[in-house]
């Protein structure tokens, strides 16, 4: 939402408090140039021309069409759909036989017919909610505009409708008799009917027993008759003493801009089109919910972009685990306060979508997914449907509690102002052989490449190649140590610059060349490095000397050296101002991170924690860390958060929210691209991938949710030809065979990775870093030669090639076919099995296509 929209101040939203009532009775909301504007009634506006229309969306008026596509709309209930036609296939946003849906009920039953649903606070911090059906379309409060290629769809959310509210809960006996005798008989009898006299305080006293349906229309009739207005509330609150405040209608207003795109249908929410009430702060949005969703008779699956990605097959049964939710790029360290050490992979690309027989759509979240959530669920639970869907946070709300008197009380804290974006979701369908997560994966590959969201493609020639061998190597680390008894914090060398040169040329010794070595706690103390805004190597692996002799042997025996940095979390430090350059939460308070305590699997506040840099000050660390960088001439720098986390900055008047924290992390990745530097990074998220040569760590499961049926290869098959990537090392991984990694490896296209250290695992004990229990290299070189060499012997093959198409062809067996032709069938489990004719022995995999 850009930055003219409503300010909602850090939100200590007191409540009980008495309001004086002025004004109209029209709806005072938050405008987009921060003013207060008055929405009158609502205008139903003109009826839409039909371009065309088609008996298969009956009582559906056509207004676009292009070669791909034709769009249909409701005029009655707003929904929408779209008629894929080289499929044939029917896309609506909402169920066509939603009324029948005997599961759903009340708020479920009503949200079917939504488009839209908006989820906000009240001054307790409690969520309430909307939706475009029940709180816009039942009371006429929906029109449509004519855009191009398209239609813009206007809702008003609520009414202004007057309540029991708009009448004193008392009044004395002589204004009570002033008003019965400005009315006639009938208005008389309609106040007499609600109103009891109590004849020791001289009052009437309101009967809210008798406030129902058409007697409290007459009642309100009444007053307006008399012409009661607001100012005489006013002065019956304030005589009678009352706890009473007039109500602020909550209404709220939104558009959707649905607009065709060649093969896709566009669905934008313009921010500058959103109001709402300053009082009721919107937290979230949710759009097309049920768009395209599958029914409990249809067969399909829903994909969720769950690390490698993950399907949810229709109808399965589940209904007794949670719906999938996940935060795209995941987790605001800023926002996050989870105390258990969870183990879920993150959400790398902002897409998702549902898979039918012959047909299939892939949502692209193209405006906004820093600030997006991908939802989904199946049949069984509050309806009979299958569906997937984005939702976005508008404003963050986190509760504050606060000491008086003894007593705690909690009141909400909000972000200043919404967040700095339109929503925009990109609906492109796909029919015949494409309508597979294969089809949607070469998709959106296509899509980022066409709108440079890859680098550049490198080609290399078959068979001429040696795929990558990624390794890491931990220069130092701080230890605590004792000198008389009195503890100390001491750097402990792990691998000097010489140590790491006599292990490369053990490798090269086994005809392991093609080494890309990301090396890690080489400057300022070690692997949690302090803040980067300058370079001191350390001197106990080497020294500055140390580094530029080892980056000259690199460049000599063709390594390719990324040495390692982190900007985005800070390790104290004497140059770290925290009060300046740490994030804050909405509590005010520094960004903290704790480290985790790995037996217990929760976070140690017993240990000092890191700070949350603020991506402003991050942004100019990068700026300061590359003019040093230069001196050492690496040809390339390993990125440890940049490309992995995405964190706000909630300091007042100076708020940094994801949306803009993603342009400034793309800044910084510019300012690299542009020093000519290679860059590998950690995770890899969507936004950074046309400035990545490597990605390590690259998502290579889903996080295996009780939901989910499958996972899948959708990362790879985006990134791969563009990108070289790998996963965990193995020799920290949870693979406690070599069989199963080698697999995946092949079936995922992903290079060989080991992390180590020189000396002996004991020096690592008793240290922060204890995770790393089994990193001698001597213990696992020779083992790391043969595996390397075996996945090399088949992947050097399909180097730069892009995976074209994977299947599931039976349970633990899968294929993968590359874009040179060459297939590769893995079978995991623990027997032989057939296919074609060929026989894929246990935990084995052979190999067919252009080389076989």
């Amino acid at each position: 939402m850009n930055s003219k929209k409503a300010l909602i101040g850090v939100g200590i939203v007191c409540c009980l408090l008495l309001s004086s009532c002025s004004g109209t009775d029209s709806a005072k909301l938050v405008s987009a140039n921060q003013t207060e504007t008055e929405t009158k009634v609502f205008e139903q506006g003109k009826p839409l021309t039909a371009s065309f229309t088609d008996s298969r969306a009956a009582n559906m008026k056509g207004v676009a069409e292009n070669d791909s596509l034709r769009f249909l709309v409701d005029e009655e209930s707003g929904s929408v759909a779209v008629i894929h036609k080289a499929s044939g296939e029917i896309w609506y946003s909402n169920p066509s036989d939603r009324d029948t849906d005997a599961l759903a009920a009340g708020v479920n039953k009503s949200e079917l017919s939504a488009q839209m649903k908006l989820q906000y606070y009240n001054s307790f911090g409690q969520v309430n909610s909307v939706n475009s059906y029940t709180d816009a379309v039942m009371h006429k409060q929906i029109n449509f505009e004519p855009i191009e290629n398209g239609v813009r769809v206007n809702y008003q959310f609520g009414t202004s409708a007057k309540s029991a509210e708009d009448m004193p809960q008392k009044i004395s006996k002589t204004r009570y008799e002033g008003l019965l005798a400005k009315l006639d008989k009938t208005n008389q009898r309609a106040l007499m009917l609600v109103y009891t006299e109590d004849s020791d305080a001289e009052v009437f006293v309101r009967n809210d027993g008798a406030l129902k349906g058409l007697q409290l229309d007459r009642a309100l009739k009444a007053f307006e008759e008399a012409g009661y207005t607001e100012e005489e509330l006013a002065i019956d609150i304030e005589e009678n003493n009352l706890d009473q405040t007039k109500p602020e209608p909550r209404l709220f207003l939104a558009s959707i801009e649905y607009t065709l795109d060649g093969d896709s249908l566009v669905a934008r929410v313009p921010a500058d089109r959103i109001e709402y009430p300053e009082k009721y702060p919107l937290g979230t949005l949710s759009l097309l919910s049920y768009f395209g969703a599958g029914s409990s008779k249809e067969e399909g699956s829903l994909f969720v972009p769950d690390g490698s990605g993950a399907l949810i097959h229709f109808n399965n049964g589940k209904t007794q685990y949670p719906a999938y939710q996940q935060p795209v790029y995941g987790t605001d360290k800023t926002m996050d306060r989870t105390e258990d050490a969870l183990s879920t992979e993150a959400i790398r690309l902002p897409v998702f979508g549902i898979l039918r027989e012959n047909a299939a759509f892939l949502g692209i979240i193209e405006e906004g997914a820093p600030a997006a959530t991908v939802n989904a669920d199946i049949s069984g639970k509050v309806n009979s449907y299958n569906y997937v869907y984005p939702s976005f946070t508008v404003l963050n709300k986190r509760d504050m509690t606060l000491d008086a008197n003894g007593q705690q009380r909690s009141i909400p804290s909000f972000q200043e102002r919404p967040m700095a974006t339109d929503f925009t979701i990109r609906y492109a369908f796909l029919g015949g052989n494409q309508a597979s997560y294969s089809g949607m994966a070469a998709y959106y590959q296509q899509y980022l490449d066409q709108n440079n969201g890859l680098p550049q493609k490198e080609q290399s020639e078959q068979n001429s190649d040696n795929i990558p061998f990624y390794l890491q190597l931990i220069g130092s680390i701080s230890k605590q140590k004792h000198f008389a008894g009195i503890p100390y914090q001491a750097l402990e060398p792990l691998t000097t610059f010489e140590q790491a040169k006599d292990i490369i040329t053990e490798l090269q010794e086994r005809e392991i060349r093609d080494i890309k070595l990301r090396y890690a706690g080489w400057f300022n103390e070690g692997l949690n490095h302090k803040v980067p805004d300058k370079i001191s190597v350390d001197q106990a692996i080497g020294g500055k000397a140390g580094m530029k002799s080892f980056a000259l042997f690199a460049k000599e025996q063709n390594i390719s050296l990324f040495p390692d940095v982190a900007v985005l979390m800070a390790n104290s430090g004497s140059s770290f101002n925290k009060a300046k350059e740490a994030a804050r939460t909405l509590k005010g308070d520094p960004a903290t991170l704790y480290p985790l305590d790995v037996a217990m699997g929760r976070r140690d506040r017993s240990r000092l924690p890191s700070y949350i840099i603020s991506p402003k000050t991050a942004n100019a660390l990068m700026e300061d860390l590359l003019k040093e960088f230069q001196k050492y001439d690496t040809g390339g720098i390993s990125l440890r958060d940049l490309a992995d986390v995405l964190n706000s900055d909630f300091r007042k008047n100076k708020l940094i929210d994801r949306i803009e924290s993603e342009q400034l992390s793309i800044q910084s990745l510019e300012k690299i691209k542009e020093s000519g530097i290679d860059v590998l990074a950690e995770g890899g998220n969507a936004y950074t991938l046309p400035y990545l040569t490597d990605i390590m760590n690259a998502p290579m499961t889903s996080s295996k949710f009780k939901i989910e049926d499958e996972e899948i290869p959708f990362y790879q098959m985006v990134v791969r030809g563009y990108i070289d990537y790998t996963g965990d090392p193995y020799n920290l991984s949870t693979y406690t065979d070599v069989k199963p990694y080698i697999l995946k490896s092949l079936e995922y296209g992903a290079n060989v990775y080991f992390e180590w250290i020189h000396e002996p695992n004991y020096k690592v004990k008793d240290s922060e870093d204890s995770h790393l229990y089994a990193v001698n290299y001597k213990l696992w070189i020779d083992e790391a030669s043969d595996i390397y060499r075996e996945v090399n012997a088949i992947l050097k093959n399909v180097k730069n090639e892009s995976i074209t198409h994977h299947e599931k062809l039976a349970d633990g067996v899968f294929r993968t076919e590359y874009e040179n032709g060459l297939f590769i069938i893995v079978n995991y489990n623990r027997s032989a099995v057939t296919f074609d004719g060929r026989t894929i022995e246990a935990e084995s995999y052979v190999t067919g296509g252009a080389d076989s």
